[in-house]
């Protein structure tokens, strides 16, 4: 059995095998793997895509998914304790918590799979199942160059992650100060989107408005790219702010469809995890 903490646990090959067991949960396969089996679920209240997809999912495998509130994994007791009780009864653990090195705590302190539904830090989920709609719609997306436009946080350092493992070209956007250490950074959108393919985004905090006057991804802006330049805005986005109004009328934006695979891509990560 292996955790998924994050990408760079993994190398390439394993990337793959996540995508050909999504070919086949596509196909109808695996349908019992979760049968008389209880996937623990923390997870906040607010979460919906994350919780849809991984509730929806479990059942769809055949088991039982039991959510608990992510703020019951900070309470008093030691991990350590509550890891030894629930190695007694749970197959599978999935954790939406701000804290990266609770889940590697977890991690050890388990003898099943743990699987990152976020942290502070990253996103393995949402990026596999990205890069998933990607190998669908592109040639070889991993010939494509990526830009991410938003400052140093769990969805840029989680696409760091994957540009790590696949070995794509990835430079960021951002306004000064927000720099992901690695990267090839721009202040200026207009520069940055020269020779792009691919343009991800990620939400910004309300205090960072004035220092991403720059970086903002309009339909013009997605004009300067590559041809076939597709526009992949972390959901939730917000009009207006990171993104145009326009440019998610446009044909740019991938669509709400480029997150449908989301669903079998978190069931081939429960599968992986699971066989492994």
């Amino acid at each position: 059995m292996k955790s998924l903490i994050r990408l760079t646990d993994y190398d390439a090959g394993d990337i793959y095998n996540i995508f050909a067991l999504t070919d086949e949960i596509r196909e109808g396969k695996y349908q019992s793997l979760l049968k008389r089996k209880s996937v623990l679920l923390f997870c906040p209240d607010s979460s919906i895509r994350t919780r849809v997809t991984f509730e929806k999912g479990i059942y769809l495998l055949g088991g039982q998914s039991i959510l608990f509130p992510m703020e019951t994994l900070d309470k008093k007791e030691d991990i350590r304790d509550v890891c030894g009780y629930l190695n007694n009864w749970a197959d599978l653990v999935i954790v939406r918590h701000k804290d990266i090195h609770l889940l590697e705590q977890m991690s050890d302190c388990l003898r099943i799979p743990v699987i990152n539904a976020m942290t502070d830090v990253n996103h393995p989920c949402e990026v596999l199942a990205d890069m998933y709609t990607l190998s669908k719609i592109r040639k070889n997306f991993i010939k494509d160059k990526f830009l991410f436009v938003g400052e140093c946080g769990n969805i840029g350092l989680a696409w760091k992650e994957a540009s790590e493992v696949m070995g794509f070209s990835l430079e960021q956007c951002c306004g000064s100060g927000y720099e992901i250490d690695g990267l090839t950074i721009y202040n200026n959108i207009h520069d940055a989107v020269i020779g792009k393919d691919i343009v991800c985004t990620d939400s910004l905090p309300a205090c960072a408005f004035e220092d991403f006057k720059d970086c903002h991804v309009t339909t013009d802006v997605m004009k300067m790219a590559n041809d076939n330049v597709i526009l992949n805005p972390c959901p939730p986005f917000y009009r207006g702010e990171e993104v145009s109004e326009e440019v998610i009328e446009s044909e740019f934006f991938g669509g709400y469809e480029f997150k449908k695979y989301l669903l079998e891509v978190q069931q081939a990560i429960m599968v992986y995890c699971l066989t492994r």
